[in-house]
């Protein structure tokens, strides 16, 4: 077990990986699966929570690796999919909240006192909501945990081409995207 821990900072077990080696990849990887979590989930909290959990994981299974990249890329894909999970369940229980209190969301207009870069975040965040999952993740991968184009095709199982494709139609459906938003009026003063 991970925790049975001797003076020498390796396992009595002789299994998994030993605390030393846990540390640094917990330190390693910790900002970039946070990055992740964070874009997907949208809380703080749920991204640091949904990234404890993959370490539990990698510990309660004491899983061994060939390398800490390896591990990394694994550790990535649980927390991608674990924060895809929680976005679609707190999506889930915001339209049953809305349901049960037939309550319409809709967003406040600000006037003018609202910063231009505060409506441009809001507006890229939600383009970027309404782009396809497989679309969504490189480009979340991409920009907001600065990876590569080999990690993010090693993260998700995919070609490192196949990630570029990805990347630009991304990009592309994006960019359309802000800019139907602009033409629709949401941000006419």
């Amino acid at each position: 077990m991970f925790l049975d821990i001797e003076k020498t900072g390796q396992q009595t077990s002789g299994k998994g990986i030993s605390f030393g080696e846990f540390r640094k990849l917990y330190d390693s990887t910790f900002p970039i699966l946070f990055r992740v979590a964070w874009r997907i989930a949208g809380s703080e909290e749920a991204a640091e929570d949904l990234c404890q959990e993959a370490f539990s994981r990698l510990h309660e299974k004491n899983m061994v690796f060939p390398n800490p990249e390896e591990a990394k890329y694994w550790l990535i894909r649980v927390v991608k999919n674990a924060a895809l999970n929680y976005a679609k369940r707190k999506e889930r229980e915001r339209k049953a909240y809305q349901r049960a209190f037939h309550e319409q969301t809709r967003q406040e207009e600000t006037g003018e006192g609202l910063l231009v870069k505060k409506e441009t975040r809001a507006e890229v965040l939600e383009a970027l909501k309404k782009l396809p999952e497989n679309l969504k993740i490189v480009l979340i991968l991409k920009e907001y945990a600065e990876m590569n184009y080999r990690e993010i095709g090693r993260a998700l199982g995919i070609s490192e081409g196949n990630v570029k494709v990805r990347v630009f139609r991304a990009r592309e459906r994006l960019s359309a995207l802000l800019a139907t938003m602009l033409e629709g009026g949401s941000n006419v003063s």
